[in-house]
């Protein structure tokens, strides 16, 4: 039996996909100006800022939520 969790809008939600739409929206130039994280300034991929963003969590942190005000 799956436990809900119906406060957290980021639920069922990947970080590859936050990733892939924050991409589309705002390139790597300029989330690494928005968010100020080197792994999105110098030569951004999305397998390393997955591996980097997967163990920081501060910088996980700050994607998430920039993603939650991008979609709302």
């Amino acid at each position: 039996m799956s436990q809900e969790q119906p406060n957290n809008p980021l639920h069922g939600i990947k970080l590859a996909t936050i990733l892939e739409e924050l991409f589309l929206e705002y390139g790597w130039e300029e989330l690494g100006e928005i968010l100020n994280i080197n792994c999105f300034k110098n030569n951004p991929t999305y397998k390393s800022s997955l591996k980097f963003l997967r163990k920081t969590p501060w910088a996980r942190a700050k994607v998430e939520k920039l993603y939650l005000e991008m979609i709302n």
